[in-house]
């Protein structure tokens, strides 16, 4: 589910650029049905430890028990019926490589980048590359899927800021790649 991609994006260091300097900027080819070969080494690493960080009682799966410690880790609570429906999303058992597949159906589910700019420059309409805190936080209390604000505190958690106000260029690349991405001048 989208709590669970969350939860990676929250749980695993963001020190680093997710992609590959070898790949110059380029995404990693997806080929084949080897889950292994849609992301690089530095990504797969990264889903490691978000996946371990879950797997509270490393038994190398994650169950209705790891979930409800890693959210009560994050002080939430949450009803175990909500639990069993994150758990419905996989379609097996969730080892390593299921909780792959799943974040790699998540990330390549996301909006294209095209998409993702238009709607960032219906709020920054200057194209500064940036949004204040308040207008964003604004559009979305107001606008399409209005965000609760345990969702707003969330993606504040994660989201690069510039000062007061989002970088939604460095913001894209976190939706679509999964990682943080050093500043651009």
């Amino acid at each position: 589910s989208n709590e669970i991609c969350t939860y990676c994006l929250l749980a695993t260091p963001q020190k680093h650029n997710i992609m590959s300097k070898a790949s110059k900027g380029k995404k990693p080819q997806r080929s084949g049905s080897n889950v292994f070969a849609n992301f690089d080494q530095q990504q797969i690493q990264e889903f490691k430890e978000a996946f371990t960080i879950i797997d509270q009682n490393r038994d190398g799966f994650v169950d209705a028990t790891d979930l409800k410690d890693m959210w009560a880790s994050l002080g939430v609570v949450k009803e175990d019926a909500f639990l069993q429906e994150m758990l419905k999303e996989a379609t097996g058992p969730l080892n390593f490589t299921m909780f792959l597949t799943f974040m790699g159906d998540k990330l390549q589910n996301t909006d294209t980048d095209d998409v993702l700019v238009s709607a960032f420059l219906t709020i920054d309409t200057e194209n500064t590359g940036l949004i204040p805190k308040q207008v964003f936080t604004n559009a979305l209390t107001q606008l399409g899927d209005r965000f609760s604000k345990e969702e707003i505190a969330q993606m504040y958690d994660v989201a690069p800021m510039k000062g007061d106000s989002v970088d939604w260029k460095r913001f894209i690349k976190l939706i679509k790649y999964g990682g943080d991405f050093e500043e651009e001048s």
